[in-house]
């Protein structure tokens, strides 16, 4: 195998997220396994892709033929040994530093020297997780969109400890899986889309705890007026609350500033369990399909 060529993929982390980072690495011809210390989660992720790909078939966009090889070439692993032979890892775990960089180091006693650890997050950036490997030049962030099988635009993101090889290798994989890079050439917290994003979803909070309109009103405008695909507080139900909680957790750990807090409301929702559409109630109410049914308060 050549040292400067990517021919197993491993995904690391089977939520929404992770299952289908590993189901587009597999549609575009890699091998790849997609590993969690559970197997009911990888169960789940088998199940979860198996109906989403199935709906793909059914409108076209693939054939029986193209989704039944990317399967054949997708494993799934509850046994983080099973990556030895990876040449790039995606990890897609939970957004906690701590669990990152065990799960780094772990890794670092696994693959070839060669190998790229990238994380997902876009909030924990990587040199936050180098020091714990032994070839940090290999570290980098690799952030995908949700829905993945959706989304086009993936950010990829040069610390100070990664190469420029281990850059220009991560943008290349990102397009020969048919998506958009854009390389950040220095670290930042949020990149570029979560940032932007993240000032709409502060001033929709502040409008909605403020009394100055619904949270279905302002998901309104955002679609009618700004010509969004999807509202602010739709857009939490979908990635998950807890994950806007933990994002702005992370900020206000790192800054101290009150401002940086997760607001009262995600604070409350993520209190309730009630994290979007993967608990079937968020702003919105959803049934087990996954369809919006009504309106939270």
């Amino acid at each position: 195998m050549e040292n400067n060529k990517i021919s197993h993929v491993a995904v690391v982390g089977s939520g929404a997220m992770g299952s289908q980072i590993a189901m587009v690495c597999a549609l575009a011809g890699y091998p790849v396994t997609l590993q969690d210390i559970e197997q009911e989660s990888l169960d789940r992720a088998k199940a979860f892709l198996k109906k989403q790909m199935d709906s793909r078939v059914e409108k076209g966009r693939f054939t029986r033929v193209e989704v039944d090889s990317a399967f054949d070439r997708l494993s799934f692993t509850a046994s983080i040994e099973d990556l030895s032979n990876a040449n790039i890892v995606i990890e897609a775990i939970v957004e906690k530093l701590d669990a990152k960089r065990e799960l780094f180091a772990k890794l670092d006693k696994i693959v070839a020297e060669n190998t790229i650890l990238a994380t997902n997050s876009s909030t924990i950036v990587s040199s936050k997780l180098a020091d714990v490997v032994s070839y940090p030049e290999n570290v980098c962030n690799i952030h995908f969109f949700n829905p993945v099988l959706v989304m086009e635009m993936v950010e990829v993101v040069k610390g100070p400890h990664t190469s420029e090889e281990t850059a220009a290798k991560s943008m290349a994989f990102v397009e020969s899986i048919r998506k958009t890079p854009v390389l950040l050439k220095k670290e930042i917290s949020g990149f570029i889309a979560n940032r932007i994003l993240g000032k709409l979803m502060d001033e929709a909070v502040f409008l909605y705890e403020n009394g100055y309109a619904t949270h279905e009103e302002i998901d309104l405008v955002c679609k009618k007026a700004l010509n969004h695909p999807i509202g602010p507080f739709a857009l939490m139900d979908l990635t998950g609350i807890d994950v806007n909680y933990f994002v702005r957790m992370q900020r206000y750990n790192e800054s101290g500033d009150e401002k940086d807090k997760p607001a009262r409301i995600v604070a409350e929702k993520v209190e309730k369990g009630e994290l979007g559409k993967k608990t079937g109630k968020g702003f919105y109410e959803y049934d087990e399909k996954g369809i919006r049914v009504g309106v939270l308060s």
